[in-house]
């Protein structure tokens, strides 16, 4: 039996991170896991609109990235997702803070996933929500790519047999559980 590799989920966090549009809007992806996201941004001056309040397009952006990592464990490693659409609903205005972002997955299928995004401030006030929908393409938008694109190293295997599970918790410190009703989420420890 396989399952994700907790070793290749902290490259993955390391990775994406670097990114020049998550530079851009200093968001950073801080958990992936099986069918979970969790995206973070500290509000700054460049996300507010003329008129002093968050831009819609952080809010799109924000859950249009939750929702691609939220599914991305599902795909297979050859397979890319790109969007196909997403759905914002901006259900209130905020000017500065921590926004927190959780993405779910709601299907993950052959060629099509779908997945969900709420965005909160610190004190958990639901600001927006959105959903969208990824094309999964074999060889397209790679997480491979991604590391030729950004000049990265190369990444340990997306997944590992379940039998490799002790020594790649020795590695990685304990912090991945594959017991039954576990949450599968690998922190980057901030």
């Amino acid at each position: 039996m396989r399952m994700m590799n907790p070793e290749h989920i902290k490259a993955i966090l390391d990775l994406i991170n670097q990114g020049p549009y998550f530079q851009l809007l200093s968001m950073e992806v801080k958990e992936l896991g099986i069918g979970y996201s969790k995206v973070v941004v500290d509000l700054e001056k460049k996300h507010l609109n003329p008129f002093g309040g968050i831009h819609g397009g952080v809010y799109s952006s924000l859950i249009d990235t939750a929702a691609y990592w939220a599914v991305y464990c599902d795909v297979e490693e050859n397979a890319g997702c790109i969007s196909l659409d997403i759905q914002v609903d901006m259900l209130s205005a905020v000017k500065d803070g921590l926004l927190i972002v959780e993405g779910k997955r709601i299907k993950a299928g052959k060629s099509i996933c779908k997945a969900e995004a709420m965005i909160t401030d610190t004190n958990g006030k639901l600001l927006a929500h959105g959903s969208s929908k990824q094309m999964v393409i074999p060889g397209v938008q790679t997480i491979n790519q991604a590391v030729l694109c950004l000049g990265y190293q190369s990444l340990p295997p997306k997944y590992i047999n379940v039998d490799d599970l002790e020594g790649a918790q020795k590695r990685m410190g304990g912090i991945f559980n594959h017991e039954k009703g576990s949450s599968n989420r690998i922190p980057t420890g901030n």
